[in-house]
This record gives structure tokens, C-alpha cells and sequence, in this order.
């Protein structure tokens, strides 16, 4: 797989921010409903360097980028979030979870709105600065969509314990130190049994691949791309 330096240059600077962003925001939030335990480690911060985590945020997707994975996905630093002192550590516990998200979700936003302003930029720029923004909006809607499934850690788990009522609640709660085993084997090991005996088995990569697909399009609508 021939990965050039003007791949990485359009690649790596939007998923940095990506990241970045998204887990700012978690510990920005928590911080704003009472819990500084992020603000006090530095995590409410812009520096990439305070969120990547060298395995999660680039070799594991590296290895499933050259392993040919059926979907890649990777991680960052996790925000830590003292739900206990949240002001209302149920309620707010969905907020935090949401936060990152959406922030995920206004990136993209800017990142099509900018399209519209390609049309200024240096004649010998204006490539790399759309494939930069392209490669934005779609990294920022995975992301956001990716982040929403309903399994804890991810945010789509946090928000799913904090909404349902407790019987069902409890339950998901005790899956989050499986999580994220329980998402390499419907992302990566089901998808790969599958093939040894021509089933397709690829089911929640469609089905992620396709609410992603349907985030972009509004995007582009709402920003007068469409």
C-alpha cells in the first residue's frame, strides 16, 4: 500500500484536530457540571499531545490500515470523569458523553462551510487545502457516528446508561471493561469468521458506513453544498 507524504499531509492534520477537539470538549464540559478532575491533568487543552495515545490514536489503526481491516478505528487518551461529582452525575454524565460528539458533529459543519471559501485561496493551495477539508467533514462524521454506538465506553454507551432506567441501565454499565473487545470482534474478528465461510458478516460497518453517509449529506445540505 503506497502511502505518499501528501496523504499523511491531508490525513493526519484533520484527524489530529479531530481528536483533539472531541476530547477537550469531554473534559470542558465536565469541568463546566462540576467534576475538575481533567481540568486539574491539563486535558481541557487544544495540545494534540495531551489526548493521542500512541497505541489507540496511531499504531492500531496503522496495523488494520496495512492488515486490509474491514473498518478501521482507533482511540485516545480516555477524558477521566469523576461522575460522582457531577452536579447531577446521571444527567450530566450524558451531557459530557454528548459533548464530544457534537463537537465532532460542529467540526464537520466548519469544515463544509470552508469549502465555500476555496474559491480565494492560492491557485497552487487550493488542493491540498480541499482535500484537508473533505478529509474533515468525512473523519469528524465517522467519528461522531463511530462514537454513538450504543456500548460503553463510547459516548453512545455513556449517554444509553445515563437515559435508561436503572434494571436496564446496570447492565450495560457492568459491559464497559469488555467494550472495547466486544467492538474489535463485531468490527474486525466477526467480519474476517465470516469470510472463511463466504458469509458477510460486515453488518454494523454497513450500517455505521450508512448513518455516516447520511451525516455528510445533511452537512452538505445545511451548508449550501448539496
Amino acid at each position: 500500500m503506497n502511502i505518499s507524504l501528501y496523504d499523511l499531509s491531508v490525513w493526519v492534520l484533520p484527524l489530529v484536530l479531530a481528536i483533539t477537539f472531541h476530547e477537550a470538549a469531554h473534559a470542558f464540559v465536565a469541568y463546566r457540571l462540576g467534576d475538575n478532575t481533567a481540568w486539574q491533568l491539563g486535558r481541557v487543552s487544544f495540545n494534540p499531545f495531551k489526548h493521542i495515545d500512541p497505541f489507540g490514536t496511531v499504531i492500531l489503526p496503522a496495523m488494520l490500515l496495512f492488515a486490509h481491516s474491514p473498518f478501521l478505528f482507533g482511540y485516545a487518551k480516555p477524558v477521566p470523569v469523576n461522575f460522582r461529582k457531577l452536579n447531577h452525575p446521571r444527567l450530566d454524565m450524558v451531557w459530557v458523553a454528548l459533548a464530544g460528539p457534537a463537537t465532532n458533529i460542529l467540526l464537520a459543519l466548519v469544515a463544509a462551510l470552508a469549502l465555500h471559501a476555496l474559491p480565494f485561496a492560492p491557485a497552487g493551495a487550493a488542493q491540498w487545502i480541499f482535500d484537508n477539508l473533505k478529509n474533515a467533514l468525512l473523519i469528524n462524521a465517522v467519528l461522531a457516528v463511530f462514537n454513538m454506538m450504543p456500548i460503553p465506553p463510547l459516548d453512545g454507551g455513556r449517554v444509553a446508561v445515563g437515559l435508561l432506567p436503572r434494571p436496564l441501565a446496570l447492565p450495560l454499565a457492568r459491559l464497559e471493561p469488555f467494550g472495547m473487545l466486544i467492538l474489535i470482534g463485531l468490527l474486525i474478528l466477526l467480519p474476517l469468521a465470516g469470510s472463511q465461510f463466504g458469509l458477510n458478516l460486515d453488518v454494523i460497518s454497513a450500517i455505521l458506513r450508512t448513518l455516516t453517509g447520511y451525516v455528510i449529506q445533511a452537512v452538505l445540505f445545511l451548508t449550501g453544498n448539496g
